[in-house]
């Protein structure tokens, strides 16, 4: 009886050593460099009815994602740290100690409906070490100088991986804080939580291609407060998670599920994966896809009775669909002190998940909105 055991423990143990051989290993060598200018489609929120639930995990799964449409196309550009005074101070000299960054991307700065920065480039800058890929910082043009914004301390900075990232990862977490203070403008803070959890490895087909990839699963815990326009107030912002699969030797995910919290129930809000130029039909083709955070939208989930507010610079056409593609409304709103309302009457008796899409001279953005 104990070689029994003895072979069913020595089984386990083989099992397990190949499960570790087997499974991708993401390292610093992974992360976006300088150099990348890496394509990459969005399909319309939502998966294909004969898509793979987001809840199949574990080792060796084979996961088929590629009656994935794309509706629109970027190229996810990275930098080096751009050759600004303040810039190069901040995050790339001897002197930037836990702010140095090693790779810059064109990303604007997260920011609620209610403040608007009067900046222009705005950049995220990013660091990769052997221990981990972390956001250091973000910045923008103001008033003509290149201004950075760091986060409070290196305890609370943003940490997007840390490595080796594998199957065998233990779940870690991160949670991080920075705030903005722009004289005559307004004030913005952003304390969050980012849980990341590897819960399975296979084989990843997309459009793109077929990879033997690793899934990340980050939930993003959000808070923001700001002052601005008459407005001082502090808000949690709905429950996101991001499912990305990772592979050596693509430097971003080659897939990306994020979806809100909506009540017990997660509803996907953005889909996004690594692909080749493809020429695309149809009216998003001809419209820049902005992400969502260019759109900022609030309160969401909306109480029945109150006006939607959305972050705006200028004028934009809002249309509203249900999760069945029926028109809702559409109606050409023009933003005042960087904020933009829809009335309520506006949704009439419409009580669930809205689809928002907004169009602007600077290209489309789409949002889910709850209406209780």
């Amino acid at each position: 009886m104990r070689y029994y055991y003895f072979l069913i423990f020595c089984g386990l143990l083989s099992g397990t050593a190949a499960v570790a051989q087997t499974s991708p290993i993401i390292t610093r060598a992974d992360m976006p460099v300088p150099t990348d200018t890496l394509r990459q489609s969005m399909a319309a929120p939502g998966l294909p009815a004969n898509a793979p639930p987001l809840t199949r995990n574990g080792p060796n799964q084979t996961w088929n994602y590629g009656g994935l449409v794309a509706t629109a196309q970027n190229v996810a550009r990275f930098t080096a740290v751009p050759n600004q005074p303040l810039y190069t101070f901040t995050f790339n000299s001897i002197l930037s100690g836990a702010n140095r960054a090693t790779v810059a991307a064109p990303q604007t700065v997260p920011v609620p409906p209610g403040l608007t920065l009067p900046i222009t480039d705005p950049y995220q800058f990013f660091n990769a070490s052997a221990a981990d890929f972390r956001s250091v910082g973000y910045g923008g043009t103001l008033a003509g100088t290149a201004v950075p914004v760091t986060y409070a301390s290196a305890a609370e900075q943003d940490i997007i991986y840390r490595f080796p990232l594998s199957y065998a990862s233990p779940a870690d977490s991160s949670r991080s804080f920075f705030s903005i203070n722009i004289p005559g403008t307004g004030y913005l803070s952003q304390r969050r939580k980012r849980v990341n959890k590897v819960d399975a490895w296979g084989m990843l087909t997309t459009p793109y291609g077929t990879f033997q990839a690793v899934r990340v699963v980050t939930r993003l815990e959000d808070y923001d407060s700001l002052s601005a326009g008459g407005i001082n107030q502090g808000f949690t912002l709905p429950v996101m998670r991001q499912y990305k699969w990772l592979t050596p030797g693509q430097h971003v995910p080659l897939l990306t599920i994020t979806t809100s919290q909506v009540g017990a129930q997660e509803v996907v809000a953005e889909v996004e994966y690594r692909d080749v130029y493809r020429r695309i039909a149809g009216p998003l083709s001809t419209a820049r896809v902005l992400p969502a955070s260019s759109a900022p939208m609030y309160p969401n989930p909306l109480p029945a009775g109150r006006n939607l507010r959305l972050g705006l610079a200028g004028a934009a056409t809002v249309t509203a669909t249900d999760l069945a593609g029926r028109l809702l409304f559409e109606r050409r709103v023009l933003a005042q002190n960087g904020t933009a309302e829809i009335p309520a009457d506006a949704f009439g008796t419409f009580r669930g998940v809205a689809l928002l899409r907004v169009q602007t001279t600077a290209g489309a953005a789409v949002r889910r909105v709850v209406r209780e």
